[in-house]
C-alpha cells in the first residue's frame, strides 16, 4: 500500500482511517507441508460496461494474489445484472466459498447477499464499493471523498478565472454509494461557488448503471436544454467523460469545455493528451487489490488477527449503525502533464497510449514508445 487518507463524514458514511500493517506477509504461499483442496475465495465483480478496470485490471490482480498464496479464485462478473450478481452469490455460498468478496451492484441487492452469507457462516469483503446497511465484515476502498474533492479541484484549475462558468454535472450510478461520495466529494468544492454565483450549476444528473450511452443522451438533453451553452463538465468517470466528448465534438466545444473524468483508463488518458478532456483520476488498483486479498487470505486460512492488522480503519455505516473495518486508500489527480509518469510506472503502455492521433503528443512529452 503507498498511502492512506483519512476523511470526515458526508452525511451517509464517517471514516476514520489509519495506516495499516501487518506482521506477517498474507500473500506469501502457504507452508509446503499444506495439503488438500486449496481454499477458495469467491469474488463478484460488477459490470463490463461502466469502467474498464474490472476486467482488464481487478480480475487478473486479484487471480494472481490469490492463486501465489494457495488460494482458488473464483471470480465471477455480474454483468450490471441484479439477478445475475444474486444467482452468482447463491453458487458461491452453496459451493462453501471461504471469504465472499463482493463489488455490490446496489445496497439492496448487496445486503441481500450478505444476509444469505452471513447465514452460511461465510464472511464478507465489500470490494471498491461498501454495502449500506449490510453486514459486510470487511471494507476495501479508496477515500472517495476526497476522489470527488480531487474532481472538483481539476475543474476549477481548468476552468480558470471564469466568473459565472455554467457546469453541467454527469454522476454516477444513482445505486452506487461511491457515487454518492464523489458527489459529495465534488459539492465540498463547488458548492459554496454555486452559492456565492462564482459558478452556476445548470444541472447535476446521476446515470443509471454507469451507462454511457445513457449518459451520452442525457447530456445532449441538458445542453440543449440550456441553448447549448456550457463553460465546464463533471463527469464522474472517464467512460461518462468520453460520452460527453462525443456530445462537445458535435457542437465544436471539444477541446474548449472542460471536462473531469476518473480511472486514467487508456481511452480517458488519450482525451487527456489530446486536451478533449480536462483531467482523470489515478486510483492505484494494484494497491486495491493487494489489499482485497491479504485481506481475503488471512480470512481463508482462519487468521482473523492477522485480516484486522490490516484493516486498522473504520467506516461508519448509518444505516445500520455499526463501523465496518477498512482500508481506505489515497488517489492521484492527473493532469496531461503527469500522464508520463503514469507511463514510466507501468500503469498504462506507451504503445497503447500513443497510438493514431496521440502519438504526436506522446512525442511532445517525451513519452517514447516501446
Amino acid at each position: 500500500m503507498r498511502r492512506l487518507r483519512g476523511a470526515a463524514s458526508c452525511a451517509v458514511l464517517v471514516m476514520l482511517v489509519a495506516s495499516c500493517g501487518s506482521k506477517a506477509d498474507p500473500l506469501a504461499p502457504p507452508p509446503t507441508e499444506t495439503s488438500g483442496a486449496r481454499p477458495v475465495v469467491g469474488v463478484i465483480l460488477p459490470d463490463r460496461e461502466s469502467s474498464s478496470r474490472w476486467e482488464e485490471q481487478d480480475r487478473p490482480l486479484l487471480t494472481a494474489s490469490l492463486n501465489f498464496a494457495g488460494i482458488e479464485p473464483m471470480i465471477e462478473n455480474a454483468e450490471g445484472d441484479e439477478a445475475k450478481f444474486a444467482s452468482i452469490a447463491d453458487a458461491m455460498i452453496q459451493r462453501g466459498v471461504k471469504v465472499l468478496m463482493t463489488t455490490p451492484l446496489s445496497t439492496e441487492g448487496g445486503a441481500t447477499v450478505e444476509r444469505k452469507a452471513k447465514a452460511a457462516g461465510i464472511p464478507v469483503i465489500n470490494y471498491d464499493r461498501i454495502t449500506l446497511g449490510g453486514m459486510a465484515d470487511y471494507y476495501v476502498s479508496f477515500d472517495n471523498l476526497n476522489v470527488g474533492e480531487l474532481q472538483a479541484d481539476g475543474l476549477l484549475q481548468c476552468l480558470g478565472n471564469r466568473p459565472g462558468a455554467q457546469i453541467i454535472e454527469i454522476q454516477g450510478a444513482p445505486t452506487d454509494n461511491n457515487a454518492t461520495l464523489f458527489a459529495d466529494g465534488q459539492r465540498r468544492k463547488l458548492g459554496p461557488k454555486y452559492e456565492s454565483g462564482a459558478l452556476k450549476l445548470v444541472k447535476s444528473q446521476p446515470i443509471d448503471k454507469w451507462d454511457p450511452v445513457a449518459g451520452k443522451g442525457v447530456f445532449e438533453q441538458i445542453l440543449n436544454g440550456n441553448a447549448g451553452r456550457v463553460d465546464g463538465v463533471i463527469a464522474a468517470n472517464d467512460a461518462l467523460a468520453g460520452a460527453v466528448i462525443e456530445v462537445l465534438k458535435t457542437k465544436g466545444l471539444a477541446g474548449r469545455v472542460p471536462v473531469t473524468g476518473q480511472d486514467a483508463t487508456v481511452d480517458g488518458l488519450r482525451a487527456v493528451l489530446l486536451g478533449d478532456q480536462c483531467m482523470t483520476i489515478y486510483k492505484p488498483i494494484r494497491d486495491e487489490a493487494e489489499a482485497a486479498a491479504r485481506l481475503a487470505i488471512a480470512v481463508a486460512r482462519g487468521d482473523i488477527s492477522g485480516a484486522d492488522d490490516l484493516a486498522t480503519g473504520n467506516t461508519r455505516d448509518l444505516v445500520s449503525r455499526r463501523d465496518v473495518k477498512s482500508v481506505l486508500l489515497g488517489a492521484d489527480l492527473i493532469t496531461r502533464d503527469k500522464v508520463r509518469g503514469l507511463v514510466a510506472q507501468s500503469v498504462v503502455k506507451s504503445a497503447d497510449l500513443c497510438a493514431g492521433e496521440v502519438a504526436a503528443e506522446c512525442e511532445d512529452l517525451g513519452i517514447l514508445v516501446n
